[in-house]
């Protein structure tokens, strides 16, 4: 009697921990729960359904462009956002927005992806490209640069072509597939830089709101392995990675930038990775730690300006891209990296800023096709 006890408890064990009716599939990160793959979809569509409507993210009739990499992320962000915007009536316009940086091997190979996704979604896209924007494609750059610094160029040039990519659709509102993971990895990053001013609103699920465009990260409380990776030993079919990419059969690219190993946000994903491991909960307290912050009322903030070259935001003269690319142009690629006022205070600079202003056209543009 008590061996067949222990046989259906046993038994009771293999099943999902929220239906109590199938086999689970896979054990969340986050709550440790070893659930089945239909719970598993509800569950993660829901958060992040409860995550939109209560932060407000969006309101019916506006226009969203959605970054599209064609990695894991974007492509269930994309996957989601169309999903959720049918079921729940959101009423939104969805775009898909791609960075092409003129990566030769990587993002002509991502790209195909996207281009894919455009087609399986119904979204349509656009793809804005360094080399058209800023007349460099970081293939170049990297020969002029190297791969020590190469990320700083890459960022900011990025965000900005981000921007310029969503003016030319004309959206309201910019979505990017930032997860749990990322924002952590971002609050460290800051602590460790002394960065107070973007400290304070690092883990905001909107940003930008004072900029051209407002960014919303839906997957801010998603952790990564939910999107990539779920290991398990405690059953067989654990073996295997299981992702909600996986589960749902998604398209996407999966191949590391190839200028990237050495970038310095590795070394703080690898600490939350083993913090992780000790206490899975260890990235939404550091996310909620991130809210907690309180800037003191004497400690003296950038103020937030535009560009004199090229109109973009900015709280010095010189945005930070028409500084590297001014670097660039000029034959000094390390111009613009760590403190650049000596070039923004140079007479010829501002000789420069004062020529551009008198000619706001978009073909005058040093930094972008496009004015802001």
């Amino acid at each position: 009697m008590e061996e067949g006890n222990t046989i259906a408890k046993r038994a009771g064990s293999r099943l999902c921990c929220l239906c109590n009716e199938r086999k689970p599939a896979l054990k969340r990160p986050k709550t440790l729960e070893q659930i089945c793959r239909d719970c598993f979809y509800n569950v993660f569509e829901e958060e992040i359904h409860q995550v939109i409507v209560g932060n407000h993210l969006f309101k019916a009739g506006e226009r969203v462009a959605i970054g599209a990499s064609g990695g894991k992320d974007s492509t269930v962000l994309a996957y989601v956002m169309s999903e959720l915007n049918r079921r729940h009536n959101y009423g939104l316009d969805l775009f898909l927005l791609s960075v092409d940086e003129g990566i030769t091997g990587y993002r002509d190979d991502s790209l195909e992806t996207v281009k894919r996704n455009e087609v399986q979604y119904g979204l349509p896209l656009k793809i804005v490209s360094y080399k058209d924007l800023y007349g460099w494609t970081m293939d170049e750059i990297v020969k002029v640069i190297g791969l020590k610094n190469n990320c700083t160029f890459c960022g900011v040039f990025r965000r900005q072509a981000l921007d310029r990519g969503a003016a030319y659709l004309k959206v309201d509102k910019l979505v990017t597939g930032h997860n749990a993971d990322d924002i952590a990895e971002t609050v460290l990053l800051n602590i460790l830089r002394g960065d107070v001013a973007r400290l304070s609103r690092c883990t905001s699920i909107t940003t930008g709101e004072d900029g051209p465009i407002p960014r919303c990260k839906p997957f801010k409380y998603t952790y990564e392995k939910e999107i990539v990776i779920y290991p398990c030993s405690d059953c067989k079919i654990f073996n295997q990675n299981h992702t909600y990419a996986y589960f749902k059969k998604l398209d996407y690219f999966s191949t590391e930038c190839i200028y990237s190993p050495n970038a310095y946000r590795g070394f703080a994903r690898e600490f939350i990775k083993d913090l992780e491991r000790m206490r899975p909960r260890a990235i939404v307290d550091i996310i909620k730690s991130g809210e907690n912050f309180r800037i003191s009322t004497s400690t003296k903030m950038p103020e937030q300006g535009t560009c004199e070259r090229c109109g973009y935001i900015s709280s010095q003269k010189w945005c930070k891209a028409c500084v590297l690319l001014e670097g660039l142009n000029r034959g000094l690629p390390k111009l613009g990296i760590g403190r650049s006022r000596f070039l923004e205070n140079s007479n010829d600079n501002r000789k420069e800023a004062k020529r551009n202003d008198g000619d706001r056209s978009i073909e005058s543009k040093q930094c972008g096709s496009l004015d802001f």
